[in-house]
């Protein structure tokens, strides 16, 4: 049987933690011992406004059960929030051990029809925030030789959305931070995963998904987001689709492929093998692309 995980005297910040999600984990992470700091500017799902009650209403929520918390409303879609954010959580509790990166807003349309300001307020958000917060909490977390890092990707991103190219190319971008952050910090014991979603929250709402989401609460993700941001969780670089106590792992594979004669192919050539390029039965994933470039053309090159 699996020890009790247990986060007694970890600081863990939650971003996007006023609702949904990051309010889910937020509360589960101070259930089992530790320090939250819940960040959310309060605002709609279309990230306008502020309202810093929204923060403040799950610290209570955490300190009437008899933990302990601190509301942030800093940006962490600007440098300077990001830093700030980290600022105040040493300020407060002294380190910072745990960063979930859950913080997350929607401005859905078609590319055609899409502003493009409202693309890159979605990349700012999910994206850009993500990497400036893993950035600002990093020098902490290598000089203590431990840290752990969740990321949020979506199915939008890993599969695609109709409506959501901002949202989807965001949350595989997320993907790719991982991977090259997980190589980055593995030496110093910082380990680096990401969750996949699956939950009922305002976000999801208007997608037209309750009928087949309605046992898929927030709380119900939490479990595997916990477990990536424990000491127990030794792996790094993987990617959890979780909701609805279903869990199971995803990975970018690729299929074995094909060779052209000499290594000079034509267009023809890739059109008469499409179906044995696209031959997914013996797919294999990388660690990086230093594998993969080893293992595929490093085999021709011998």
């Amino acid at each position: 049987m699996a020890e009790i995980i247990r986060f007694d005297q970890r600081v863990a910040i939650v971003t996007g933690a006023g609702g949904g999600l990051g309010r889910a984990h937020a509360l589960a992470l101070a259930q089992r011992g530790a320090l939250v700091v819940v960040n959310d500017l309060g605002g709609t799902v279309q990230g306008q406004d502020v309202n810093q009650a929204a923060a403040q209403k799950v610290v209570d929520e955490i300190t009437a059960a008899g933990g302990k918390a601190m509301a942030n409303s800093d940006n962490i879609a600007t440098t300077q929030g990001a830093q700030a954010l980290v600022d105040a959580t040493l300020k407060s509790f002294g380190r910072v051990d745990i960063l979930v990166n859950n913080a997350g807003i929607l401005r859905d349309k078609s590319l055609a029809k899409m502003d493009p300001a409202d693309f890159e307020a979605v990349i700012r958000v999910h994206l850009i925030g993500s990497a400036l917060c893993s950035r600002a909490v990093w020098p902490v977390f290598l000089e203590r030789k431990y840290g752990r890092i969740v990321m949020t990707t979506s199915a939008a991103g890993l599969y695609g959305n109709f409506g959501q190219s901002n949202y989807a190319a965001a949350k595989m971008g997320l993907v790719g931070l991982m991977n090259t952050l997980k190589d980055e910090g593995s030496r110093y014991g910082i380990l680096v995963n990401t969750i996949a979603p699956v939950a009922l929250t305002r976000m999801t709402e208007g997608l037209g998904l309750a009928k087949w989401m309605e046992q898929a609460e927030p709380e119900k993700v939490s479990a595997a987001v916990l477990y990536m941001a424990s000491q127990a969780c030794q792996d790094s670089g993987c990617i959890v689709a979780a909701g609805a106590g279903y869990f199971a792992g995803v990975q970018v594979v690729e299929s074995m492929g094909v060779r052209a004669p000499g290594g000079l192919a034509t267009p023809e050539f890739v059109a008469e093998q499409w179906s044995k390029i696209h031959d997914m039965t013996q797919a294999r994933s990388f660690a990086n692309a230093t594998q993969a470039l080893v293992e595929t053309f490093g085999q021709s090159a011998a």
